[in-house]
């Protein structure tokens, strides 16, 4: 059975898309479909959501892994509202005219990552071309609170490109989170279609701008894939990811949210995703997740757990 997400249907939720033609929803194979949620523990994560006032990429992009990373609390919130100021091809995430941002926000997200006794937080936001600094103090905010709520908890951050908002870079470097996220998404050649309000080499000059500014952050992006993208644009875009000394990718199924959106090209086998993961490995990346159903923030939490052991046991060796 297919995940399913309680959406308010009253009015449509992507009205800014209703110019585009339809695209069939192709029916997934075997190995992308998921078990609705129904572990208690998912009612649990939930309703702490619903009395922090809180919005998640999980319900927004209608992730496939909610089921599971909820029935472990894990949940990743999305500030700055609900509403994008972009429309991308791929993205669920609704587009329009977003409110003013709520300076309460960050004492509900740190409230939340505390309760929730999460190791590794994961923070992500709409684009907020609107703002002048895109939301980089909004998100300084953010992990300044959780810093005091949770000082335990190690702190990912996946931003937007921070397109023409000087100063964002510098804001984001000096909180710092343990890991900055920004996701290239795909192929520069497929940019114009799939994310035509961003810049490719604006999103990988962000990531090596942040390590520049400071190199004790890790820094990470990934990609979609199913898209149209060749295996020779995969590769090259690992090589621009290299360059800019980016240390962790994550790649995934794109998988089309409803028919106004761009659609699947083809769905690409799990023996094909461990053939990327094996090269990316081999360019230099100290850490690859490259599945069907990985996201983002998928199992962020195990993963970057695993690198900080290994990186102690390396030092302890030494």
């Amino acid at each position: 059975m297919s995940v399913h997400l309680e959406i308010d249907h009253s009015k449509p939720r992507h009205p800014e898309k209703a110019h585009r033609p339809d695209n069939p929803i192709q029916r997934k194979p075997a190995w992308i479909r998921v078990r609705a949620p129904t572990h208690p523990v998912y009612h649990e994560t939930r309703a702490l959501m619903r009395g922090n006032g809180l919005v998640t990429v999980c319900e927004e992009a209608a992730c496939p892994n909610i089921g599971e990373c909820w029935s472990q609390r894990h949940a990743t919130m999305m500030i700055m509202g609900s509403v994008c100021t972009r429309a991308c091809a791929f993205c669920n995430v609704a587009t329009g005219l977003p409110a003013p941002l709520d300076a309460t926000e960050p004492a509900r997200v740190a409230d939340a990552t505390a309760r929730l006794g999460l190791r590794h937080v994961v923070i992500t936001s709409v684009d907020r071309d609107d703002l002048p600094d895109g939301g980089a103090a909004h998100f300084v905010a953010v992990v300044t609170a959780i810093r005091a709520a949770a000082p335990g908890a190690t702190i990912e951050i996946l931003t937007p490109d921070f397109l023409r908002k000087p100063g964002a870079v510098e804001a984001i470097a000096a909180a710092p989170p343990d890991v900055f996220n920004h996701n290239l998404e795909t192929v520069p050649r497929l940019y114009p279609s799939i994310r035509p309000g961003a810049r490719y080499y604006q999103s990988l000059r962000l990531l090596d701008d942040i390590k520049r500014a400071s190199p004790g952050i890790f820094t990470k992006s990934g990609l979609m894939l199913g898209l149209g993208e060749e295996r020779a644009e995969i590769a090259q875009v690992m090589d621009d990811l290299r360059v800019a000394a980016v240390d962790f990718l994550t790649l995934g199924q794109y998988l089309q949210p409803t028919a106004k959106h761009a659609a699947v090209a083809r769905f690409v086998p799990p023996d094909e995703f461990a053939q990327y993961a094996a090269l990316a490995r081999s360019k230099g990346f100290l850490q690859v997740s490259a599945t069907p159903l990985t996201r983002s923030s998928y199992h962020a939490d195990a993963d970057f757990a695993a690198l900080r052991a290994a990186r102690a046991a390396v030092l302890a060796a030494a």
